[in-house]
């Protein structure tokens, strides 16, 4: 168990988001549960309310208020004087930040878990910047591909495995818990989530029940369409749209090198990172295979 005074842990709260949000890091203040410290100003709306991820203006959207704004933030924590921690939004920017959650506890190390799943599965796990949680777990941060659909999830990939992804958040450093301080253990910069733990986490490709292998003329056609689907993407659906249509593109026995590089000139010509773009092709095209029933 951990004690220090409210007043002492909320200051240290208070200066490491600073710090976080300094380095570009969108951050809000939690409680001692971990959970938002401020209440939603919408606890009392009627059943059937359309939900509210800060449309409103107000405070007490949890994730949705993370900021790296310092006046924006003062007011965040002015709003929540018993917050002991912050938490950090994952899944946002041109490089999003991931969390790859390992667990130490009850018969389960999600350590070894990790290391089984890269022998696997063939992708090195490399160097990044790594925080202790009280429990004697480790918060593992690494920088994905921007628009990745990567979502949360627990025991996903394998046993004391949790994923944190857009939508979600890490337990910032310096954070209290009656448990204790959560600490940089290898302080460092996030490093790229390799290639081949991204594939695991993206959404399974489209079932195929057959690889199809269409004439010359036609196979160029369906190329074509999933570019024009690409460049049709909608606000905040490129990156989904482009790892679709790969997906599909690998069927139609096109030479992968020519359908990386029009996807990806499609992606780049509508402002997506380039090399973000080849990362999403690429997850698409190492993706396992599935059968349908």
């Amino acid at each position: 168990m951990s004690t220090e005074s409210p007043r002492a842990a909320w200051l240290r709260a208070y200066e490491s988001a600073h710090q976080a949000a300094q380095r570009d890091m969108d951050v809000f203040p939690i409680s001692r549960g971990k959970l938002p410290a401020i209440r939603s100003p919408h606890r009392d709306d009627p059943p059937g309310t359309p939900s509210c991820r800060g449309e409103c203006g107000r405070i007490g959207h949890g994730v949705h208020d993370a900021t790296t704004d310092p006046k924006r933030l003062d007011e965040l924590f002015d709003a929540a004087p018993y917050a002991t921690g912050y938490g950090i939004a994952c899944g946002r920017g041109n490089e999003p930040l991931l969390g790859v959650d390992l667990d130490r506890k009850n018969g389960v190390d999600g350590v070894v878990s990790l290391a089984a799943l890269a022998e696997q599965h063939g992708f090195e796990v490399p160097e990044t910047a790594v925080i202790a949680t009280p429990s004697g777990g480790l918060h593992l941060w690494f920088t994905g591909p921007a628009g990745a659909p990567v979502r949360n999830s627990a025991g996903k990939l394998g046993p004391g495995i949790d994923v944190r992804g857009y939508g979600g958040y890490l337990v910032g450093p310096g954070s209290w818990t009656p448990k204790g301080v959560y600490r940089f253990a290898e302080r460092r910069s996030a490093a790229e989530l390799p290639d081949g733990l991204l594939a695991l986490m993206l959404p399974p490709p489209p079932v195929r029940t057959t690889t199809v292998y269409l004439p010359g003329p036609r196979r160029g056609a369906a190329l074509v369409g999933l570019v024009k689907f690409v460049l049709e993407a909608p606000e905040g659906e490129l990156n989904n749209r482009l790892y679709w249509a790969a997906c599909r593109a690998y069927e139609t026995g096109v030479d992968a090198d020519s359908i990386s590089r029009a996807l990806v000139n499609a992606a780049a010509s509508l402002g997506h990172p380039e090399r973000a773009a080849e990362r999403t092709v690429s997850s698409a095209r190492n993706a396992p295979m599935r059968t349908s029933a």
